[in-house]
């Protein structure tokens, strides 16, 4: 059995994780306040960047000028992963949720034959996928050194992933990220970027009401890049908001559960305690006693 003196050292090591863990829950909700209000505000953009194309896109259906990024190659043979995870942990299943969809997706695109290569934005991501498809990876972006997320961070990834695209090193591009819902709830989520998939707006007509001053293939040359950018700067945004509300998450669970531990350890320590005073105070009975 520990000695008092071990479980003195014990309970105080716990005290100084449980005020860790409380520090970190804080600076995370505080984090998370600014976070979320930035990545609610991005959504209405970028649905409304998707709803424009679709319209502009349903009206250029079977166009022979159709820009390569919604007509894609004709072929769909090589994937590209767009892997987007967190620069840091202590944030539960976050990281780890986002790349399970993203290596099951890979698995499964290997087992139809494919070839699969994967662009890692984030160190977490990066250092998980590696173990397993470290051949694959071809790119790794680290965004430690950004305080705070910009466009201009999208858009260097985007340049990035339009470069290989225009190189003719993959066919289909799909984005993965973890969609903000609540501090408790975050959905790992895939996107194709690239061909882009249009929504139904093609189906329902509306496209014939517009005439489109200049011509519906130079519109979409000039938006869809812009669009994949804004698509994958949403993401950003809806995985900062996401780390942050599973931190503050795990970091609440963390605390609960030090103080759980501390109560635990206290009660085995007072009943150790007095077991030695007891026994002691006998000691001394006895020896008085026999005198």
């Amino acid at each position: 059995m520990a000695s008092l003196k071990d479980m003195r050292v014990r309970i105080a090591s716990t005290k100084a994780t449980q005020k860790i863990t409380k520090a970190m829950q804080m600076v995370a909700a505080s984090k998370l306040r600014r976070a979320q209000t930035a990545a609610e505000a991005a959504r209405p953009y970028a649905q409304k960047m998707d709803a424009v194309i679709s319209n502009i896109a349903a009206a250029a259906a079977g166009s022979p000028g159709a820009p390569a990024l919604l007509a894609g190659t004709g072929r769909d043979q090589v994937h590209l992963l767009l892997v987007c995870t967190g620069e840091r942990g202590l944030s539960g299943a976050f990281n780890s949720a986002i790349v399970r969809l993203a290596r099951e997706r890979a698995l499964s695109l290997m087992n139809q034959g494919k070839e699969v290569k994967f662009f890692c934005v984030g160190r977490k991501g990066y250092e998980q996928l590696r173990r397993t498809f470290e051949k694959q990876i071809v790119e790794h972006l680290d965004l430690r050194g950004v305080r705070q997320l910009g466009f201009v961070n999208a858009e260097d990834i985007a340049k990035k992933v339009l470069a290989r695209f225009e190189a003719g090193e993959f066919d289909v591009c799909t984005l993965f990220y973890s969609q903000f819902k609540s501090v408790i709830a975050q959905i790992p989520t895939a996107q194709q970027i690239i061909p882009l998939v249009v929504e139904g707006e093609a189906s329902n007509g509306s496209a014939s009401a517009y005439e489109y001053e200049p011509e519906e293939d130079e519109i979409l040359t000039r938006l869809l890049p812009r669009n994949l950018a804004v698509q994958i700067f949403r993401a950003l945004l809806e995985n900062n908001a996401s780390f942050y509300g599973a931190q503050m998450s795990a970091m609440d669970n963390a605390t609960r559960n030090a103080g759980e531990m501390i109560r635990k350890q206290t009660l085995v320590y007072n009943r150790t305690r007095q077991a030695q005073i007891t026994k002691e105070l006998i000691e001394i009975i006895s020896g008085a006693e026999a005198v």
